[in-house]
């Protein structure tokens, strides 16, 4: 158990874990303040700030799961490294959030206990953006966080059907638009977070979404139901119907490309 065991490391085993875990900066610090591994398991979120300088919240919280993945069997999440969620970003259509990512050293792990104030520090305040991260992580989940569940390229095989769009990446989506004939709209996908997991598990997400994400003006009302045509071709009626049953309810909030993420009042009034 991780009492008996970490709790009688001694500094420079503690040292060679934390550059391990990505963690390695803090290693100076940590020599200076803490003697064993029993001195790390009882500091507090405030003593790691204080001591050993570790202010990045998502770091405390890093060098936390890591703890408590001592004394718990190895998942896949927590094998995906900081470089392959570089890639995952890329995959969703999200590169522009890999500085903060890789700042925080998000992994599998961390991806996989990704809380809204995670995202808010991650400086992800779009609501498109937050949904398509929060949809990517449900696929992942669904699939035991299986790397390479996504879909990248079409092929041959594909059945395009619900089951197979929610893996598609933000490049495959546009290779879709190629095919029906909206190549010139297809680049305005870069840095949109759509994707598969975006277009199928979250009902927010319409036709009336894609449109303005691509930049069609709405004068231009023959390619508008083109692309509404073919988008309930896409997902099927029965998920079109979900969709505009969603869309009905008294509380559904439509989803715009500048909409901000909403938090609960005293979220950090900690």
């Amino acid at each position: 158990p991780i009492e008996t065991t970490f709790a009688h490391w001694q500094t420079e085993q503690i040292v060679n874990w934390l550059y391990g875990i990505g963690l390695g900066q803090y290693a100076g610090e940590c020599r200076k303040h803490f003697k064993n591994g029993l001195q790390l398991l009882h500091a507090t979120p405030q003593e790691l700030e204080k001591k050993i300088g570790m202010r990045n919240p998502i770091h405390r919280k890093k060098l936390q799961l890591c703890l408590n993945g001592l004394c718990t069997s190895q998942t896949e999440a927590n094998s995906l490294d900081t470089y392959w969620v570089q890639k995952w970003l890329d995959d969703i259509g999200l590169p522009q959030y890999k500085e903060y990512f890789a700042e925080s050293k998000v992994d599998g792990r961390i991806l996989n206990n990704l809380t809204l104030e995670d995202i808010i520090y991650l400086n992800i305040t779009n609501e498109l953006h937050h949904l398509s991260i929060k949809r990517s992580i449900q696929v992942l989940r669904l699939n035991d966080f299986n790397p390479t569940c996504i879909k990248r390229r079409p092929n041959p095989n594909d059945k395009n059907n619900i089951n197979e769009i929610m893996y598609w990446s933000n490049h495959r989506v546009m290779e879709w638009l190629r095919s029906i004939d909206l190549s010139e709209y297809a680049p305005n996908l870069r840095g949109s977070g759509v994707c598969g997991a975006l277009i199928v598990l979250e009902l927010r997400f319409n036709v009336s979404t894609l449109a303005e994400i691509l930049s069609i003006p709405m004068s231009k009302t023959l390619l508008r139901r083109h692309l509404t045509m073919r988008f309930q071709e896409l997902i099927g009626n029965d998920l079109q119907n979900r969709k505009n049953q969603y869309e009905k309810s008294p509380n559904c909030q439509p989803l715009t490309l500048h909409t901000k993420v909403k938090f609960p009042r005293g979220l950090f009034a900690h």
